[in-house]
C-alpha cells in the first residue's frame, strides 16, 4: 500500500510502519488513533468488537464456511456497512485483511468433541465474545496478551489457546501445546483503520487515492497469506506437530448457539448475519453444481 501511494503521488504520500508493537498494544494504538495521535492502524476485529457492536458478528463462531466465504463477504455490501460503521467512533475502516482460520491447540490432548475441553484454561482475545465462546464450550477462558501465552502454556499457567496456523508457528507455541485440532471456530479478519480527522484533512484526489491502494494491497496480502499458511503447516507437520482433523463440528455448534443469542442482539445485526449466511449457500449450490 505504501509503495503505491508513492508511486502514484510522486512520493508526496508515504507511510511509515511500526510493527510488532512498538506503539502499544493494539486496543492502545485503536484509542490513539480514534484521537488522531496515529493515522492508521492495522487491528484485530476483537479489539473493535468493543467499540463498535456491529463488528461483533464477522467474530461469530462458525459463520463462515469457508475463506471464500469469508472473503466474499468483506468484498461486498456487509464488508462496506463494517468499514463505514467506525465513522462514529472518528475512525474510518478502508479494507480488511486475512487472519486465518482459528483452531485450538493444548498440552494435554486431541480436542474433537466439546467434552475433551471441560475443565481446560485456554487463552483468549481481550473478547467478551471469546470468553462467552470458550465457556460455553465447557472450558476456563483466560484473557492473556498473546505475547504472554507461550510463557504461560510452558509453566502450566494455561493448558492451551486458539489461534490460526502461522501465529502458532512463528510464537513458537507448538513447543509447549503440540496437540493442534482444527475447528476452525472462528474466521474473524483484521481491518485497517485510519483517523477520521486525518481522513477529513486530506483532499477528495488523496481519499480516492488512499481507498484504491488500501483495496488493491488486500489482493496482495491475501496471497502472502495463503502462501504462508501453506508454509507453516508443512513446517509444523513435519516437526512433529499432532494435528487433528474434528470429522463432526455438530456439537461444537450447538453449543455456540447462546453466543450467537448474546450478541446478535439488533435488528440490523440479524440482518446482516442473514446476508452472510445467504451468500454462504448461494456459493455452496454453486460449487456443487459446477463440481457434478
Amino acid at each position: 500500500m505504501a509503495k503505491i501511494l508513492q508511486e502514484e503521488s510522486d512520493d508526496r504520500l508515504d507511510i511509515q510502519i511500526y510493527a510488532g508493537g512498538q506503539l502499544g498494544s493494539e486496543r492502545d494504538t485503536l484509542e490513539i488513533t480514534a484521537f488522531g495521535g496515529i493515522d492508521l492502524s492495522r487491528v484485530n476485529l476483537a479489539s473493535l468488537n468493543a467499540i463498535e457492536p456491529l463488528t461483533t458478528i464477522l467474530s461469530l463462531p462458525f459463520l463462515f464456511r469457508s475463506a471464500d466465504h469469508l472473503r466474499a463477504s468483506l468484498d461486498g455490501p456487509v464488508g462496506q456497512v463494517m468499514l463505514e460503521s467506525l465513522r462514529p467512533h472518528n475512525l474510518l475502516g478502508l479494507c480488511f485483511y486475512d487472519s486465518g482460520e482459528r483452531s485450538f491447540y493444548n498440552t494435554k490432548r486431541p480436542i474433537l468433541t466439546p467434552e475433551d475441553m471441560h475443565g481446560m484454561k485456554i487463552r483468549v482475545q481481550n473478547s467478551d465474545l471469546y470468553v462467552a465462546m470458550v465457556r460455553a464450550l465447557g472450558a476456563d477462558a483466560t484473557p492473556m496478551f498473546v505475547g504472554e501465552v507461550y510463557q504461560s502454556l510452558v509453566q502450566g499457567v494455561i493448558d492451551g489457546a486458539e489461534n490460526n496456523w502461522p501465529t502458532y508457528d512463528s510464537a513458537r507455541h507448538f513447543e509447549a501445546a503440540p496437540h493442534y485440532s482444527l475447528t476452525r471456530h472462528v474466521m474473524a479478519p483484521e481491518m485497517l483503520v485510519v483517523s477520521l480527522d486525518r481522513w477529513q484533512k486530506l483532499s477528495q484526489e488523496d481519499q480516492k487515492l488512499m481507498r484504491s491502494a488500501a483495496k488493491r494491497s488486500v489482493a496482495h496480502m491475501r496471497q502472502l497469506w495463503d502462501e504462508r499458511v501453506a508454509r507453516s503447516r508443512a513446517q509444523l507437520l513435519e516437526a512433529g506437530v499432532r494435528v487433528n482433523e474434528v470429522e463432526d463440528l455438530s456439537a461444537f455448534q450447538e453449543r455456540m448457539r447462546p453466543v450467537w443469542s448474546q450478541f446478535v442482539t439488533t435488528a440490523r445485526q440479524r440482518e446482516l448475519v442473514a446476508q452472510i449466511q445467504a451468500l454462504g449457500e448461494a456459493m455452496e449450490k454453486n460449487n456443487d453444481a459446477s463440481s457434478r
